[in-house]
């Protein structure tokens, strides 16, 4: 279904259904990037999970996105300023969620949990939260820090930037309390 939406290993659409490519992709020419950027970018992807499970008995990969400034909660008029997503529960730890939301919320933004966004093919092929491997997908609301007419930065950019820095730092103090079978050695 993605791939013939416009949303495969080789996208034709972006936001709001516009067209990247005013042609066609040559067959040869996909072929080509999924032969030297898609398979060796998942390699190594694989192999930096393998090692970081391997030397610590868990891993926490984070797929970071940027989301339109229109999105809304589906019924309501709430703008998430980030959606964390982690497949319901299938991908990360609900732990892992509560605590990212948690940070969020405590650094003044509005986050939502798997609406609209659950996470896409990184945290469903990578999060198997019962072998301590977590994926959390997070979706940033674009409009927080660029004009999304014109793509420049807004006056906010460095805030959000910062603001992103601490959120990191919290998640990574938080992961450092998990125990090797992925529940938290203390709370």
């Amino acid at each position: 279904m993605r791939v013939a939406g416009g949303l495969g290993t080789i996208p034709r659409i972006v936001a709001e259904n516009m067209e990247i490519y005013g042609r066609k992709v040559p067959v040869g020419d996909a072929l080509n990037r999924i032969e030297t950027i898609y398979k060796p970018y998942h390699a190594c992807l694989r192999r930096l999970i393998a090692a970081t499970h391997v030397r610590f008995g868990l891993s926490v990969l984070i797929d970071c996105h940027s989301m339109p400034g229109n999105i809304r909660l589906s019924g309501s008029d709430i703008r998430p300023d980030f959606i964390i997503g982690d497949r319901y529960g299938t991908s990360a730890s609900a732990e892992l969620s509560r605590a990212a939301l948690h940070f969020l919320d405590s650094l003044g933004f509005a986050a939502v949990r798997n609406k609209p966004y659950a996470g896409g093919f990184i945290t469903e092929h990578y999060g198997r939260p019962v072998r301590g491997l977590h994926a959390l997908q997070i979706e940033i609301n674009r409009s927080l820090y660029i004009d999304e007419t014109t793509m420049e930065k807004k006056p906010e950019f460095e805030l959000i930037a910062a603001a992103l820095s601490t959120f990191m730092r919290q998640m990574a103090d938080f992961v450092s309390d998990f125990s090797a079978d992925g529940a938290l050695a203390a709370e």
